[in-house]
C-alpha cells in the first residue's frame, strides 16, 4: 500500500513561507494533482515529498513508514522533471535502464521491464537512439519510462508537459492518462495549468500562497468552488464576478445589481438574511448564463461588446455596471457588436461569495476545503 500521509508540513526559504503548515492524504492508487501559481508552493511541496528538500517541520508518511527525512533512495519514489533530465550520451534504452542499474536489476530482468516500459510509451522502435535523434515528445516518453520501469510505489510528476506545444500536451495528457490508469500507482502531479489538472485528476488540491484552499474532485472544484481565488483561476474563461447587494424583501432575500434583483435558491436564504444590507460578490460561469436576443421578465438587458467566435461556442463580452464579463453561447446564436441582448441567471448555477473574507457561502462548505483521509 503507498498512501502518502504528509502532516502540517512546513517549510521556509528565509522569511518565506513556501508551505504553510499542509496536511494532506493522497490514497493508494490514487491520481492528485497539487495546482496553482507560480510561487504557490506546490513544487517545494513534491520535492519534500520526493527527498530532495527537506521540510522544516511536520512529518511525511508513505503507506507505513515515516519519511520525512530518509533520502530520496529508501523513499521508493520515482520523479519525472519538467526538464526531462535524461543523459544526451545514453540511447533510449540505456536512459530507461539508468533507475534500474543503479538497483543492481539483473540484466534479464533490466531487459524486460525496458521493453514493458517502452511498449507502454511506444516508443519501443526508439531503444537504440539518442535523445538528440527525437522529438520533445519522445524525450519527455522516455523520462516517464525511465520512472514506471522502476516500479516504485509513488510516482512524482512536476509540471512533466510544459515544455511540450499545445497539441502535444492534448495529445500527452490522454497518453499520460491512459498510462497511469493500467500501472495503478500513487501519483502527485504538479501544474499550473488548470486544463491538466480538470482533465487527469482524481482530486485537485488548489494552493496559494503556501496552502491549500481546497482539495475536492475536479467536478467539484470547479462547479463549488471554496473561495473567489479558486472560482477565478479554475475554467476557462474564469468565473464572472459581480458587485451586489443583499436585500430583505418580505422576509426573504435577494440580491441586487443595480436595479435587478436575483433569486437565490432556498437553501442560501438563511445565510443571506444575516448579510442583509451588506455588499456580496455574485459568481457564475459563463457557460451557465443563458443568453436571449428577447426580453424575458426575469433576464437583464445587456450591451454586447464583442463576439468571439471559437467553433464550439461564441463567446461573448458584455458590461453590467462596472463589471465586464463572459458569456457563452450556441455557435449559431446570431449577435453582433453593439446588438442588445438578455441576460438569465439561473440560480442553481450563482455562487454567492462574502464581499470580505472571499469564501463562497455554502452550507456545507468544510466539505470542500479541507482534506479528506478515509
Amino acid at each position: 500500500m503507498a498512501e502518502i500521509r504528509i502532516e502540517n508540513a512546513v517549510k521556509t526559504f528565509g522569511k518565506v513561507v513556501a508551505v504553510n503548515n499542509v496536511s494532506l492524504t493522497v490514497h493508494d492508487q490514487e491520481f492528485v494533482v497539487l495546482l496553482g501559481p507560480s510561487g504557490c508552493g506546490k513544487t517545494t511541496l513534491l520535492r519534500a515529498i520526493a527527498g530532495l528538500g527537506m521540510v522544516d517541520s511536520g512529518r511525511i508518511k508513505i503507506g507505513d513508514r515515516d519519511v520525512t527525512y530518509l533520502p530520496p533512495k529508501d523513499r521508493n519514489i520515482s520523479m519525472v522533471f519538467q526538464g526531462y533530465a535524461i543523459f544526451p550520451h545514453m540511447n533510449v534504452f540505456d536512459n530507461i535502464a539508468f533507475g534500474l542499474k543503479m538497483k543492481r536489476t539483473p540484466k534479464d530482468e533490466i531487459a524486460r521491464r525496458v521493453k514493458e516500459a517502452a511498449e507502454l510509451l511506444h516508443i519501443e522502435e526508439f531503444l537504440e537512439r539518442f535523445p538528440s535523434q527525437l522529438s520533445g515528445g519522445q524525450r519527455q516518453r522516455v523520462a516517464v519510462a525511465r520512472a514506471i520501469a522502476v516500479h516504485a510505489e509513488v510516482l512524482l510528476m512536476d509540471e512533466p508537459l510544459s515544455n511540450l506545444d499545445a497539441l502535444l500536451r492534448l495529445r500527452m495528457r490522454a497518453e499520460l492518462k491512459r498510462l497511469l490508469n493500467e500501472i495503478r500507482a500513487t501519483t502527485i502531479y504538479v501544474t499550473h495549468d488548470q486544463i491538466e489538472a480538470l482533465s487527469m485528476g482524481d482530486r485537485i488540491a488548489v494552493m496559494r500562497n503556501g496552502e491549500i484552499l481546497q482539495f475536492d474532485t475536479p467536478t467539484k472544484v470547479y462547479d463549488v468552488p471554496a473561495d473567489r481565488f479558486v472560482a477565478g483561476f479554475i475554467g476557462t474563461p474564469p468565473m464572472n464576478f459581480l458587485e451586489g447587494q443583499v436585500r430583505r424583501e418580505n422576509g426573504t432575500p435577494c440580491v441586487m445589481i443595480g436595479d435587478f434583483a436575483l433569486t437565490p435558491i432556498p437553501e442560501l436564504h438563511e445565510e443571506l438574511l444575516k448579510r442583509d444590507g451588506q455588499p456580496i460578490i455574485v459568481g457564475i460561469r459563463a457557460e451557465n448564463m443563458e443568453t436571449l436576443n428577447k426580453p424575458v421578465p426575469d433576464a437583464l438587458r445587456v450591451k454586447v461588446q464583442v463576439v468571439e467566435p471559437l467553433g464550439s461556442q461564441n463567446l461573448l463580452t458584455i458590461q453590467i455596471g462596472r463589471d465586464v464579463l463572459k458569456a457563452s453561447t450556441h455557435p449559431d446564436f446570431q449577435v453582433e457588436p453593439n446588438q442588445d441582448v438578455w441576460i438569465r441567471f439561473p440560480g442553481d448555477k450563482i455562487r454567492w461569495i462574502d464581499r470580505e473574507t472571499g469564501r463562497t457561502i455554502i452550507p456545507d462548505l468544510e466539505q470542500f476545503t479541507q482534506p479528506q483521509p478515509q
